[in-house]
């Protein structure tokens, strides 16, 4: 049975690594072959790179890269993006979709500079890379079911999709999910530290530092139940544990952790300079 992508013309602008990550997952789970698959890449060596390892066909120029493509993604840095868009405006067929995962770019600004009104945006993160990414998506409303179904399976390749009707959801996906692995790495950190400190080598306090989140995140996932209820389970009255999650709240943990995610996402925004009502 053909996939939703089956014989699209993809278009990627920018081969940098979540731009390569899509493409592996998409591979891996056979989804598209090398011959749909066009990447627009200003570096000669990456290109180089990128055929080699993947067999897709490269170009130097974005106009190059999305000519007759049925599906173009832009996988680019927010910084660089007025770039990637000029000049494309008449390389992109009004027929097709444009899929964005830059962070803070509204869709309204792919449709003003593509003249196309069929626009994903999504936002998924590292984990992608190897087939574990949480990604939240959207779409706007002349984007086709034919066409959220193409997105759909493309995002799905890279892990967990989670469609919202609001477009300002992804901005706070961004914050919680986007930079998430950047927090969760950051306590890892400070777990194997806490180990390597009281005297266990730093390979083992790391390997039982990443275990212990990835056993407990796939364990809270497959359990169904709120991470309260398995906290208390975890927690005898007077016990290790307890004694170590009041110092957790007693250094405002939770509160610390809504900060952060909350100035990512005001950072979301500004980077878009958006206001949503």
């Amino acid at each position: 049975m053909a996939g939703a992508l089956d014989g699209l013309g993809i278009a990627f602008v920018g081969g940098g690594v979540m731009g390569e990550a899509i493409i592996r997952g998409l591979m891996g789970r056979e989804l598209v072959n090398p011959e749909q698959i066009t990447v627009s890449e200003p570096v000669a060596a990456r290109r180089a790179a990128l055929e080699e390892a993947l067999g897709v066909r490269t170009v130097a120029t974005n106009p190059e890269a999305v000519a007759g493509a049925d599906l173009v993604v832009f996988a680019v840095k927010p910084q660089v993006l007025d770039t990637a868009l000029d000049g494309l405006r008449g390389s992109v067929s009004s027929d097709a979709l444009a899929l964005s995962i830059v962070a803070g770019a509204p869709m309204s600004r792919f449709a003003d500079a593509l003249g196309t009104a069929a626009v994903v945006r999504a936002m998924p993160n590292t984990p992608a890379q190897i087939g574990q990414g949480a990604s939240l998506w959207t779409a706007t409303p002349e984007t086709s079911e034919a066409q959220r179904a193409q997105a759909a399976e493309l995002i799905e390749a890279l892990g967990v999709g989670v469609y919202a009707e609001n477009e300002a959801h992804v901005d706070m996906a961004t914050a919680l999910s986007g930079s998430g692995p950047a927090y969760v790495f950051l306590f890892i950190e400070a777990l194997t530290d806490a180990g390597v400190q009281m005297g266990l080598t730093r390979d083992v306090a790391a390997t039982l530092a990443s275990q212990t989140v990835l056993g407990s995140a796939l364990y809270a996932r497959e359990s169904g139940e709120h991470p309260a209820i398995l906290r208390n389970r975890v927690t005898s009255p007077g016990g290790t544990t307890a004694a170590a999650l009041y110092e957790l709240e007693r250094g405002g943990f939770r509160g610390l952790c809504a900060e952060a995610v909350m100035a990512a996402y005001q950072r979301a925004l500004d980077l878009g300079d958006i206001t949503w009502q």
